[in-house]
């Protein structure tokens, strides 16, 4: 049986969920510039938006170019010229607002906190992930955040793990476990860093890299079994 200590998170569509945040922060965006969210605006934005932190993954963009780049990007093939880095201002204070929470994500990370030392590593902006976390009561129950932002790396790059490797007490990657939602970034990652991987995938994603994460999952509350904890009841009023 696998004995593991510390347990690292990552964020977007695994804790928190993304899907929602990020839908409502740009209805709220595109109708101040009287724009309805229809399905292909948004499907035409988030082709932009993955292409751009695709890129920024494999190190061939830094973040600031990605989103101050991808409305400018977006409005252009509508035919219209606007300021990119004033959209993204208007558009990160909307997202910060989202934090609702992956299903049985609080419960989960409430039942973990005082056996494992959990951490959380994502990419992303600092301030958007920390409100974020904040506001969904989550912080506290993690001893640090690492954000891309503040690292100077990202995932999966090998250098963004050897830094939070180094910030972590008495850390053993024998005794560590990743848990996030892309194969690209956190399983990718993970195996890069020599840790063990857990993929969670609700949506049953076909796997279209060549390579098998340590555990795959559909539900968090999968991780119990995983880590061979009991799931706490819910509290009764």
């Amino acid at each position: 049986m696998k004995k593991y200590q510390t347990l690292l998170f990552d964020v977007d569509d695994t804790l928190l969920d993304f899907g929602a945040a990020e839908q409502a922060a740009l209805r709220m965006l595109f109708e101040d510039h009287h724009m309805p969210l229809t399905t292909e605006l948004e499907a035409d934005y988030k082709k932009i938006n993955q292409g751009l932190w695709q890129s920024f993954e494999e190190g061939k963009l830094d973040r600031d170019e990605v989103v101050n780049t991808r409305f400018a990007t977006l409005f252009k093939a509508y035919g219209r010229e606007v300021d990119g880095v004033l959209l993204e201002k208007s558009y990160r204070s909307y997202l910060e607002e989202g934090h609702q929470l992956v299903h049985g994500a609080f419960e989960l990370i409430k039942s973990l906190h005082q056996k494992y030392d959990l951490y959380i590593v994502t990419n992303g902006v600092s301030k958007t992930q920390y409100k974020r976390l904040h506001d969904s009561a989550l912080l506290p129950l993690f001893k640090h955040v690492f954000v891309s932002e503040d690292t100077g790396f990202q995932k999966p790059m090998k250098a963004y793990f050897d830094y939070v490797f180094a910030r972590i007490p008495h850390f053993n990657v024998e005794q560590a476990l990743i848990i996030g939602d892309s194969l690209s970034a956190d399983i990718v990652g993970g195996q890069l860093a020599g840790l063990d991987t857990c993929w969670f995938n609700p949506e049953l994603k076909p796997n279209d890299l060549d390579i098998a994460p340590t555990y795959h999952i559909q539900r968090l509350d999968e991780l119990y079994r995983i880590l061979h904890v009991e799931k706490e009841p819910l509290a009764t009023v």
